[in-house]
C-alpha cells in the first residue's frame, strides 16, 4: 500500500520502492560483468580458462545452492567456460566467515582445487545472509549482520582478487521455525542488511569500493541475487510464491529435498539473464515491504 513502511524502513529491494538499481549501477555493474572472462590458473585471461561461481553461506546456502549447480550443470546453454562450486558450509553463517582466518575460508579454497580451479579464477559469487540465533530488534542483529557481511565481502575480494560481482540473498521464511535458530522476524529482516549493504556501496561509503581503476577495489560489486522470502502460506503477491509447512525439515527452518529444489535459488538458471551467458543484470524477485511477517504465520512453538 502506498506509503507502507517496515520499523521506518520503506518498500523495494533498492529502496524508494524500487526493484531495480539506479541506472549508474546497473552501468557499473554491466562494466564489472564485461571483466569477467575465462582465464588461467594465475588469472590472467584465457581463451581455455574458466570463470568460477561460488557460494558463501551457512547449510541453508548449501542445500540450495547444490540444487542450482546441478540444474545449472544440466543446461546445455550454460557456457562450457563456467564452473560453479558450492563453497558454502553448514553451521557456518556470516559471523563464522567473517575472519580472514576464519575455519571456511580453507574449505572453500579445498573445494576449489578439487574442483580442478584456483582461487583468481573465482568471479562470481553468490552469498546467503544469516547469523545464527540473531537477538535484538532490527537496528541491533540488522547491524551486527551489516559488519559481519562487509567483513566477509572484504575478505572475499581479498582472496579472490578477480571477484566482480556478489548476488546477495536473505533468508528463506522462518515462521515454521521449532527453534531459535533463525525464526521470524529475524529472517524476513535480513533483506534490509542486503539492502543497506548495496545501498551504501551506492552511496559510495568507505570500505564498498569495488573499481580497481580509482585505486585499491575493497569490495565486489553488489547486487539483489533472488529474493526467496514469502510470508508462508499467505504467499507473495508479485508471484504466488508460498512457503508450506511440508517445504520445511523437522526443524522448521532447513527446506526440504522438495522445496530446495524448487527455490527461486534453485530456479536462478532459469531466468533469461541467468549468469552462465551473463546477457544482463539478474532480475530480482520481488518487493519487501508490505508483504511482511504477520503475527498468524510467524508464530511458532517453543
Amino acid at each position: 500500500m502506498a506509503g507502507h513502511t517496515y520499523k521506518g524502513e520503506d518498500g523495494g529491494l533498492y529502496g524508494n520502492r524500487n526493484n531495480e538499481p539506479p541506472i549508474e549501477h546497473q552501468q557499473s555493474a554491466k562494466r564489472q560483468l564485461a571483466e569477467i572472462v575465462p582465464r588461467d590458473t594465475e588469472g590472467n585471461p584465457a581463451a581455455d580458462g574458466r570463470i568460477v561461481m561460488i557460494s558463501i553461506g551457512m547449510s541453508n546456502a548449501t542445500q540450495e545452492f547444490s540444487v542450482f549447480k546441478r540444474m545449472a550443470d544440466d543446461d546445455s546453454s550454460k557456457s562450457p567456460s563456467l564452473t560453479i562450486v558450492d563453497c558454502a558450509q553448514g553451521g557456518q553463517a556470516m559471523h563464522q566467515w567473517a575472519s580472514a582466518e576464519a575455519r571456511p575460508w580453507p574449505v572453500a579454497e579445498q573445494r576449489l582445487s578439487a574442483a580442478g580451479v584456483s582461487r583468481p579464477q573465482v568471479q562470481v559469487a553468490w552469498v546467503k545472509l544469516a547469523n545464527m540465533r540473531p537477538q535484538g530488534d532490527l537496528q541491533k542483529h540488522g547491524r551486527e549482520l551489516y559488519d559481519d557481511t562487509l567483513r566477509v565481502l572484504r575478505v572475499a575480494r581479498q582472496r579472490f582478487p578477480n571477484l566482480r560481482v556478489v548476488y546477495l540473498s536473505s533468508r528463506t521464511y522462518g515462521g515454521y521455525s521449532t527453534s531459535t535458530l533463525s525464526p521470524e522476524p529475524y529472517a524476513y529482516e535480513s533483506a534490509f542488511v542486503c539492502r543497506w549493504l548495496i545501498q551504501d556501496q551506492i552511496q559510495e561509503k568507505q570500505g564498498f569500493d569495488y573499481d580497481a581503476s580509482r585505486g585499491t577495489a575493497e569490495a565486489p560489486l553488489l547486487l539483489w541475487g533472488p529474493y526467496i522470502w514469502a510470508n508462508g502460506v499467505n504467499g507473495r503477491n508479485s508471484d504466488g510464491l508460498v512457503w508450506e509447512r511440508a517445504d520445511f525439515a523437522k526443524d522448521g527452518t532447513h527446506p526440504s529435498r522438495v522445496a530446495a529444489r524448487r527455490s527461486p535459488v534453485s530456479c536462478w538458471i532459469s531466468s533469461r539473464h541467468r549468469p552462465s551467458r551473463r546477457r544482463g543484470l539478474l532480475p530480482s524477485v520481488r518487493l519487501f515491504p508490505p508483504e511482511s511477517p504477520t503475527p498468524a504465520i510467524t508464530k511458532r512453538s517453543n
